[in-house]
Parts: structure tokens; sequence; C-alpha cells
């Protein structure tokens, strides 16, 4: 296996950045600073291609919000120099939530599907005030088994590292000497107290990125995998069009 050339890597990274902020007239990016390993990566990548980086820190009613995800984003922010706004959604939430209830019951995965789609209007006003474009930070691991929210987390104007698999974000992040503790701890999309990535998958990013990469995996996990890909596929284009 070849090994990657970081350096080259990054270069053409920072480069497509670049080109697609000139191409659009825009002033900088503005991007969800979760705390967490793809959000980092984005961040740093961003920052290295423009100046005006905004990275917005939005807790919603998760305690690990307010902590962990908090301190580490705040980290992140502070070694790579990246101007933080905080934007606290927990009352808004509450506000749909109680004006949707007396007309219709809502589903536990509908609820906290709220949050991701309220992080996505305030990172596009933010945005749109500052002629800037949102950053997306999902990787090719959650785009291939559909986990991450329609018009939520997975709306943004560019992603520079949907290509990337979870496995190649850590490399990545290792390789620019990010702020260990987002390197070390468990992928969450803390959309709730307790919640990791894996967990709610059913199955490791090892085992996913090694079927993304080489196809092999036991029957149970492909089976798993080619399921969530093939019902998620409408996460993944844009709204049919009658007659198109």
């Amino acid at each position: 296996m070849l090994q990657r050339d970081y350096k080259v890597e990054l270069e053409n990274r920072v480069q497509f950045i670049k080109n697609i902020l000139a191409d659009a007239h825009a002033n900088g990016v503005v991007f969800g600073n979760s705390g967490g390993k793809d959000s980092a990566l984005v961040g740093i990548l961003c920052k290295l291609a423009c100046e005006d980086v905004v990275g917005i820190i939005m807790p919603c009613q998760s305690k690990r919000n307010y902590d962990e995800d908090t301190t580490d984003a705040l980290e992140l922010a502070n070694q790579f120099h990246i101007e933080t706004l905080t934007v606290d959604l927990s009352e808004t939430k509450s506000s749909i939530v109680d004006a949707i209830m007396p007309v219709s019951d809502i589903a536990p995965l509908a609820s906290n599907n709220i949050a991701p789609r309220l992080r996505m209007t305030t990172l596009y006003t933010v945005a749109q005030t500052r002629n800037a474009l949102v950053a997306g930070t999902g990787n090719k691991s959650e785009r291939t088994m559909g986990y991450f929210t329609k018009w939520g987390d997975g709306a943004c104007d560019f992603n520079p590292i949907a290509d990337l698999t979870a496995t190649e974000v850590l490399e990545f992040l290792h390789y620019l000497n990010a702020p260990k503790n987002i390197i070390k701890k468990a992928p969450s999309a803390g959309l709730f107290d307790g919640q990791t990535d894996e967990q709610e998958m059913g199955l490791t990013y090892a085992q996913l990125d090694n079927y993304i990469k080489t196809g092999e995996a036991n029957q149970a996990v492909k089976n798993k995998i080619d399921r969530a890909y093939k019902i998620s596929a409408h996460k993944r284009r844009m709204p049919l069009i009658f007659g198109e």
C-alpha cells in the first residue's frame, strides 16, 4: 500500500477551498465547531486556506455539548487561531417541540434531528450575513451509512473531507498535530448524552472503513452496510423532480 503524502494532500485540499471561495466571490468560511474529529480537520483546512474563518459552537440540550465538546472546540480554536462564536440552541429546540406537541407526537429520532437542523440554520444565517460559505464536516464513512441528518449536518456549500473515511480523518489529524483529546475520544454526534457513533450504527468504524476500502467484510457487516447505503440514497442526492 502506498503511503499517503500528507504534505501534498494538505496543499491540494487547501487549494480546493481557495478555488471555491474565489469562484463564489465569498469572503470566508463558517463551520460548526463541534469539538469532534471531522469538524476539527475541516476547521484546520479552512483556516489554512482563508483568514476569515468562523467556527460556531452550538450546544443543544446534551450535557456533553456544554462540557467536553465545548472544551475541545475551544482548544482547537485556540491552537489554530480560529474565530469562535457560541450560540446556545437549547431553548430554541424546546420552543419548537412545545409548538409541535399540541398537534403531533414527535418520534425520538425526529426530536434528535431538530438540533442538527437548528445548527444548519444558524450556520447559514451567519454565513450569509458575512458573505461566507458553509463548510460541511461529514466524512465518507458517515455518508456511506447515511449517518447524518438530511438538511442538518448534511447541508453545506462545500465539503473538503467527504472523500475521507473516519480512519483517514484520524490519520490526517495526527499529521496536523490536532488536540490530543479530539484525536482520542470516541466519535459522537453529541445528539444526546451517552451517544456514540459506533454504538448507534451497530458496527465499528474499522469494520466500515475496511469494507469501503477493500469490499471485504463478514456477511452480517456487509448486509448492514449495504442496506444502510441503499435506504439512505435519498440523503445523498438532490430532491427528485417530476419530469426530469
